[in-house]
Order: C-alpha cells, then sequence, then structure tokens
C-alpha cells in the first residue's frame, strides 16, 4: 500500500532501499524471513520517499502510514 501511495515500481523501491526485488515480493506477501536490516531499509526508503508510518496512538483506527507533504 504505501509503495502504490507514492507510486513506486518494486524495482525502484528495492534500488532505494539496496535491497533485491525479491525482498519487495515477499514483504508485500506476509511471507517471512525478513531481515531487520531489510525492515529498516525499507522503511528508511519509503519515509525518503514521502511515506509517515503512524502508530496505534496517532490516528483511531490503529497503526498506518500517511503521506507527507513533499516540495518536488
Amino acid at each position: 500500500m504505501a509503495r502504490a501511495a507514492v507510486r513506486l515500481g518494486v524495482r525502484e523501491l528495492a534500488a532505494s532501499a539496496d535491497v533485491a526485488p525479491a525482498t519487495i515480493s515477499r514483504f508485500e506477501s506476509g511471507k517471512g524471513g525478513m531481515q531487520m536490516r531489510s525492515v529498516s531499509a525499507l522503511r528508511a526508503a519509503l519515509e525518503a520517499h514521502g511515506v509517515q508510518f503512524l502508530d496505534e496512538g496517532d490516528i483511531a483506527r490503529g497503526a498506518g502510514v500517511s503521506l507527507s507533504e513533499r516540495g518536488d
């Protein structure tokens, strides 16, 4: 959902996070086995593209994502 919201393809996000495209696919399909380094890299790359991760206390329905306003 976050990747689609910022209009990134699997290969684009993989390159931005310096992970393999298969890592993105595995993460999005919910299949386990992800290393913490990969998860952190994905989060950092998405945040660099304007995704804000929200904790459960940030919104009434629980954790989620939002898009920041970017000037570019």
